[in-house]
């Protein structure tokens, strides 16, 4: 999740020109613990870095949903890894949910590590918070070299998944 949000952190402030703030946390082990990272996207210089409602909340897993969901702003959108997380009841009211499998998308692309990137596709696509090109762009600035080839490829599978998602819901798709 730290990643992610440098990377549409970076796409906003670099790549797209618009403000942008990044606040990480981390469990102390290693790879695979709890961690979270609160981006803020604005047109405007940032005055206060810390989210305490997010419009935008990504989840990745069922503890993540349970931590994370109750601060989410009434009318928000909860992007989720679908396979992993199953939305309920305690969404708030006028919340758009949408989910993508993203840990099999990055599966059949033969990295499971991928997955981040998939869902940075796919907030690129369903928010349209940063362009294509900029989030794209990220990515390629972000990963480690000799990857940039299988990130591209889940970057936009992500970003494929989302905008046909959005197609088929009906929606303006830039």
């Amino acid at each position: 999740m730290i990643l992610c949000g440098m990377i549409i952190g970076k796409a906003a402030a670099i790549f797209d020109g618009k403000h942008a703030t990044l606040i990480q946390a981390f469990g102390p082990e290693a790879r695979g613990s709890a961690a979270s990272a609160q981006v803020t996207l604005s047109d405007e210089p940032i005055g206060y870095p810390y989210v305490r409602r997010p419009d935008v909340l990504v989840v990745m897993s069922p503890d993540a949903y349970t931590t994370f969901l109750p601060t989410l702003k009434e009318g928000g959108t909860l992007l989720y890894e679908s396979d992993l997380v199953q939305p309920d009841h305690q969404v708030p009211a006028g919340v758009k949910k949408w989910g993508v499998p993203a840990t099999r998308l990055a599966e059949e692309l033969g990295r499971r590590l991928v997955m981040n990137i998939v869902m940075v596709g796919f907030f690129a696509a369903t928010t349209q918070l940063v362009s294509y090109e900029a989030a794209k762009k990220a990515v390629l600035d972000s990963v480690p070299k000799g990857t940039e080839e299988l990130n591209v490829r889940a970057f936009e599978a992500g970003y494929n998944f989302g905008r046909e998602l959005l197609v088929g819901e009906g929606h303006r798709v830039a």
